[in-house]
């Protein structure tokens, strides 16, 4: 009976956690419409400020001020630090969806429009609901997931399609190469044309032009 009685509680305490998941969404939704378009720049927060990637993180995202856009990161250090630095030093908007966690620090100086969340689902949904297009530079477990989280929205059309741009063609050649020669030609596990869902670059000025010009001909809108 006292494995029943916990049974109960935990379902009526996943029952009121609901109203907290809506409330994360509501705060985040208005939030994040006030602060108008952006572009997220993922990548790994082990990135040091002595690597090469860090500075065209940097130089992409006073690029994207430059064009119109704010910058969306994760709140963190390594490429996040690097992308919010370049949006707040010539006064762009540099958002931060900061993960609440034990231990953790919060976002970092450079993010000038905070946002918390408790919930890692919650936080992902921000990312692709207010991001105009993606640049992914190179990254761990949780970029991986970030990259195909949103292919996976774009093929299926359940987001509608946007750029989605891979910076640094020597960290990320080996795997669009195994995508292309294994995924596609020897499995056909997608179809040839989900291969134009994902540019490759090693130059922030390219990588504002393959947005700028996919913009030229899409309208700027939220996700979903």
């Amino acid at each position: 009976m006292e494995k029943i009685k916990d049974w109960n509680e935990i379902r009526t305490n996943d029952s009121w956690a609901i109203f907290k998941i809506m409330a994360e969404f509501v705060e985040g939704y208005e939030k994040m419409a006030r602060i108008g378009p952006c572009v997220s720049v993922f990548g790994s927060a082990r990135t040091k400020i002595d690597n090469p990637y860090y500075t065209d993180a940097i130089k992409t995202s006073e690029l994207l001020v430059n064009s119109g856009y704010g910058v969306i990161t994760g709140g963190g250090p390594g490429i996040m630090e690097a992308g919010n630095k370049g949006a707040d030093q010539i006064g762009g908007k540099s958002v931060g969806l900061n993960i609440v966690l034990p231990f953790e620090q919060s976002c970092n100086q450079y993010v000038n429009h905070p946002v918390d969340f408790d919930y890692f689902f919650v936080r992902k949904v921000m990312f692709v609901k207010y991001t105009q297009a993606l640049i992914t530079f190179p990254g761990g477990f949780g970029t991986l997931d970030e990259l195909f989280e949103v292919l996976t929205l774009i093929q299926t059309k359940k987001i509608d399609k946007k750029p989605v741009i891979l910076f640094g063609t020597k960290y990320w050649g080996g795997l669009i190469d195994w995508i292309k020669s294994t995924m596609l030609g020897q499995e056909g596990n997608i179809n040839a044309a989900d291969m134009d869902l994902i540019k490759m670059t090693d130059s922030p000025e390219e990588a504002i032009q393959m947005i700028n010009d996919f913009y030229a001909n899409h309208p700027l809108k939220p996700s979903f």
